[in-house]
């Protein structure tokens, strides 16, 4: 006897914006008509008593698929389906699709009505091309999750298959229509064709060098330099499978600010023809004015008077946003008062509530510590008590770190055995940075020394100067400003380099690989990993390609240059992931001490310190989501270790992912709830809460040059010399030819306003929008919704801080109220927002 199934898929095609493909939409509704179709046969959960084998359904085809109309957005279609089921047939636990059609489609999800109106659903999410790709069929499975020892008999072999095609053979060059997960170092940042310039190391596989492994793509070494891969045939993008390139719609909003961008692309162009450095602090707000005028745009030298960007800046053209293609949006930090940034007090409160609120430290000793080579760096510190005893409130230096009241942002150690070929590139001028804060009884902070350093001229010598801020905040003192400036850099280039894309984009992406290599989409861990995974392989290696790559954004636009990600290899050397844990980050640095009567069992060190407050508060969201999802399926730690999936995953994160740090102590991982209800929480964290807090600010604060400049071009003149005079008869114009040019600041921008903004469709912590069938669990339902309401109330708590005037870290000065962690937005540049994955 035989029944019923009715179903419903529903898929994106190609939309017409994609000139390039229309005679394949053609081909394709022909061929359909013709009998190309495309085909689907459902699996049961059970095998068939008979052969033991896999028991699948006859074979369906999708009618009418050239009926539907490709339109300018890429909208969901739907069609019917209908299945003739044996009675014997059970359950259907997963479905083989095959695409006969010339082009790939993105599927979304299938949905199932049984005779007795149960819904199976099967959420898809990935393209399908045709079937001529694949080795084996493209198989989904429903949305019912199981540990490998529990899975149906009739989806075992499926569900290793999977997993087998999904790991390759390691072998050959990666294609558009490959799903394949491999490893592979970053050999391909250089590009040693275009000569010996574009030459960079190999990072990762040897001691010299250490580093996260990134997706393989197979492609070809280069013919002069056989260690480094071959760029891409020109216009080509990079390898990613393609279940982790972005969706139609995430495509079309990036599509849009690449239009933005290479509208902004022109300004750097235009304007290196026009003069270097910016000539007032009134020519640099130009940038960002709705209505400035054509007299405004142009100053007194004949060169300007006809600038074509005076006449670019007149035909501008809006966005629903209100921001333009050709003129950027005015940055937060000067939105409201332009000269606050360059307050002490402000200056002091980004490093607990900026951008990159994640490096300020707990001094334990003065002078500074190094673990630099003294007989090779010289003398670490020329601070001295005496430099800023005047001003600790009448506390001696010793009792001010037993106070815990002094405080450092120190790159002395990161920068120094790098400076001297960093300044041997043309145009560059950098120091190595410490900067000295003293948390007063007001509970804020104020910067009390800056010690900036050269590389000795002989090793028995040492080059520090120590500048400390007018006794009178009335006074005008351009060299501390000046000194300012170039620890701001020291904390720009870091920030980007390090703490954004090394220790958030860089380090996850083994994670992701080895994920999907070894756990099933009928893991349950791949049901709560996997929107905090999404899109992250896409936008690296979009990176890869324009930002880290040899003459990229990064290097032009940041003072290390071509060393940049050198430097960004000799930091993940000391990088662990214990201290991706917020907790333990804030241990580490002294910015917090264990103490079980406060909440989240911590003591901050500065109590209104808003990147941690916030983030403690999304940690903990984090971590009694994932305790929860975690006992629903693992009833003891010995269940856990005999998942044999979960153990090779993390295995394999270890020895090849992270293979370089393989010797080290790590977490143990999964060997017991508590280890992996840790690492798990670490892992959301660093994708969703950490990235977010060193992301989204980008444009509200460096998005102003002088306020967080990426490359200084002067060192601080000594007194008597003719920079001296030169600082002392215009310090404004000197200042600003120490900062980056219009050339320079016009390219960053554009980059910043990208990296800033928020896509319409963008997915925030304690959402699963457009996936209502992402589980049919109940138990994981319920914990999920507590999940979203918990997070909820955090960003009420956010905006009550924000607004209580006694918290006087929470604005600051320039009045940029602290929301990065706060977990929703809008689209557009916002300032908040924390998506469920590295998604930009």
């Amino acid at each position: 006897m035989e029944f019923v199934v009715r179903g419903r898929i529903v898929v994106q095609k190609k939309h017409i914006l994609e000139l390039g493909n229309v005679a394949a939409d053609v081909a394709d509704d022909i061929g359909d008509l013709l009998g190309n179709k495309v085909t689907l046969q459902l699996v049961s959960t059970e095998l068939d008593p008979e052969t033991g084998d896999c028991k699948q359904s006859p074979e369906v085809a999708v009618s009418d698929w050239f009926l539907s109309k490709d339109g300018f957005v890429p909208d969901d279609v739907q069609y019917e389906i209908i299945f003739q089921l044996h009675t014997s047939f059970g359950i259907p636990g997963a479905f083989a699709i095959r695409n006969h059609h010339k082009h790939e489609f993105y599927l979304k999800y299938v949905k199932l009505e049984l005779p007795d109106a149960t819904a199976l659903h099967f959420p898809c999410n990935s393209w399908v091309f045709n079937a001529s790709k694949y080795k084996n069929d493209r198989v989904f499975f429903s949305n019912e999750v199981y540990l490998p020892s529990d899975t149906p008999p009739g989806l075992t072999e499926l569900r290793e298959r999977e997993l087998r095609d999904l790991r390759g053979d390691g072998t050959g060059e990666r294609h558009e229509s490959d799903r394949i997960y491999d490893y592979d170092l970053y050999n391909d940042l250089g590009n040693p064709e275009k000569g010996p310039d574009m030459i960079r190391p190999v990072l990762g596989g040897s001691r010299e060098h250490p580093y996260p492994r990134r997706c393989r793509t197979g492609r070809s070494p280069a013919i002069s330099d056989p260690s480094a891969e071959s760029m891409p045939a020109q216009r080509k993008d990079f390898y990613v499978p393609s279940d982790d390139r972005p969706s139609r719609r995430k495509q079309c909003a990036l599509f849009e600010e690449k239009l933005k961008a290479a509208a902004h692309s022109l300004l750097p162009v235009l304007k290196s023809v026009f003069g270097r450095s910016f000539k007032s602090f009134e020519e640099v707000m130009q940038l960002y004015h709705q209505n400035m005028s054509v007299e405004a745009s142009t100053t007194a030298d004949d060169e300007e008077k006809h600038s074509p960007h005076t006449v670019l800046v007149q035909n501008d053209f809006k966005d629903c946003k209100n921001t333009s293609w050709l003129r950027y949006p005015i940055p937060q930090i000067v939105a409201t008062d332009e000269w606050a940034w360059s307050s002490d007090l402000e200056f002091a409160r980004q490093t607990i509530a900026g951008v990159h609120a994640l490096k300020i430290t707990c001094m334990k000793a003065f002078i500074p510590e190094s673990r630099l080579d003294p007989s090779r760096y010289g003398a670490p510190s020329s601070l001295k008590p005496e430099h800023i005893e005047e001003q600790l409130e009448g506390l001696s230096v010793q009792a001010a770190l037993r106070g815990r009241k002094l405080l450092s942002v120190d790159y002395y150690d990161t920068f120094m055995p790098f400076l001297s070929r960093i300044n041997a590139q043309e145009g560059i001028q950098s120091y190595a940075s410490r900067s000295i804060f003293f948390l007063t009884k007001q509970g804020f902070l104020k910067p009390v020394a800056i010690e900036l350093s050269l590389p000795p001229q002989t090793p028995d010598t040492s080059s520090h100067r120590v500048f400390v801020p007018p006794l009178s905040a009335e006074k005008k003192d351009w060299l501390w400003d000046l000194a300012k400036a170039h620890a701001a850099c020291n904390d720009a280039t870091y920030h980007q380099v390090v703490s954004h894309w090394t220790y958030t984009h860089a380090v996850l992406e083994p994670f992701i690989l080895a994920a999907r290599r070894h756990l099933s989409t009928m893991h349950p861990l791949h049901l709560l990993l996997d929107p905090h995974f999404k899109d992250t392989l896409a936008m690296n290696a979009l990176a890869r390609k324009t930002l880290t790559s040899a003459g990229g954004v990064i290097e032009k636009s940041f003072s290390p240059g071509k060393y940049s990600f050198e430097m960004s290899s000799a930091a993940y050397d000391s990088w662990s992931f214990d201290d991706q844990s917020l907790p333990a980050d804030l241990i580490k640095r002294g910015m917090a001490v264990p103490d079980e009567k406060e909440k989240h069992g911590l003591k901050l060190t500065i109590e209104d310190y808003p990147y941690a407050i916030d983030g403690l508060e999304i940690w903990s969201a984090i971590r009694r989501w994932v305790h929860e999802f975690i006992n629903i399926f693992y009833k003891s730690d010995a269940a856990l270790q005999a998942d044999n999936e979960l153990q090779k995953w993390w295995s394999e994160v270890r020895s090849t992912g992270h293979g370089d740090k393989s010797h080290e102590k790590w977490i143990s991982g999964v060997d017991s709830k508590a280890n992996l209800e840790n690492l798990l929480t670490t892992l959301i964290w660093t994708a969703s809460g950490r990235h977010a807090a060193v992301n989204y600010g980008q444009y509200a604060y460096q998005g102003f040059l002088p306020n967080h400049p990426s490359k200084t071009h002067r060192l601080i003149p000594q007194e008597g010399t003719k920079e001296h005079a030169e600082m002392r008869e215009n310090p404004e114009r000197f200042f600003l030819s120490v900062i980056p040019t219009k050339a320079e600041t016009a390219m960053l921008l554009t980059t910043l306003e990208v990296l800033s903004t928020h896509p319409e469709e963008e997915e925030y912590l304690g959402q699963r929008p457009g996936d209502e069938h992402w589980t049919s669990n109940p138990e994981i339902l319920a914990a999920f919704h507590a999940f979203s309401r918990s997070i909820a109330e955090i960003e009420s708590g956010i905006e009550q801080r924000n607004s209580d005037p006694q918290l006087k870290n929470r604005r600051g000065p320039a009045n940029v109220p602290y929301t990065l962690l706060c977990p929703r937005s809008g689209a557009g540049i916002t300032g908040r927002g924390i998506p469920n994955s590295i998604t930009i």
